[in-house]
């Protein structure tokens, strides 16, 4: 569809942004009080599981307002898939969590008297909630399958393509998208890791017009991570 005909833009990005995060907050406290749990490092797989619902639902709810505006999922945000995308992405995936962040870490970790247990700590706090093999199927679907799709529909489908329909060039919405899906996670030692892969589902996204190759890489980066942590649990 003609961008001029598309109705939408940043404005249901601020509110996917807004309405994510206040469900996920308003979700955990409540979950927290009917389960007892005083911190967030108690909460079971399970629990943790569906407390991913509400942040989806926030950026997922933004992004089908946004296509009731324009011409959809696939004409709007690129929701489309060629064959290439996947061996492509999965390869891809692999190698930036395997190759490019550890040697991208070397002088942060030097720098910032860090380790490498620092910076795999977020993820390893989720992955001691998978004590049984329920968990770690559980682990699965939020890590490696649900995060990257939604993560992908928002950030480089709806958020990305917003900013270029503002009149940024592609390069700088590619770095402001990923500088923010980076922020968005909270999680300073690790913000350069997730700046770095935004990099790449953004170019993705933009050079081939669709976000089958960035889901690919997104899905392959999370899974790679998660059966590091498996292995060496």
């Amino acid at each position: 569809m003609d961008p001029a005909q598309q109705r939408w833009g940043l404005g249901e990005v601020a509110l996917g942004f807004l309405l994510a995060q206040a469900l996920a907050v308003v979700a955990t406290v409540v979950a927290m009080g009917a389960g007892g749990w005083t911190e967030a490092a108690d909460i079971p797989m399970a629990a943790a599981a569906l407390l991913q619902v509400p942040l989806w639902g926030g950026y997922l709810g933004s992004v089908y307002l946004a296509g009731t505006k324009g011409g959809g999922l696939v004409d709007d945000f690129g929701l489309a898939v060629r064959p290439l995308d996947v061996p492509i992405g999965l390869v891809v995936g692999v190698a930036v969590q395997l190759v490019v962040l550890p040697l991208l870490y070397v002088p942060i970790l030097e720098l910032t008297g860090t380790s490498q247990d620092d910076l795999s700590a977020p993820a390893r706090a989720l992955s001691d909630k998978a004590t049984d093999p329920l968990g770690w199927v559980l682990l699965v679907l939020i890590v490696v399958i649900g995060a990257p799709l939604v993560e992908e529909l928002f950030f480089r489908g709806l958020f990305l393509r917003a900013l270029q329909k503002r009149g940024l060039p592609d390069w700088a919405a590619v770095v402001g998208s990923a500088a923010v899906f980076g922020a968005v996670h909270f999680q300073l030692l690790q913000f350069v890791g997730l700046f770095a892969i935004g990099l790449v589902l953004a170019v993705m996204a933009v050079r081939t017009g669709r976000l089958g190759m960035s889901i690919a890489t997104h899905m392959a980066f999370n899974a790679t991570s998660v059966v590091v942590l498996y292995l060496t649990g």
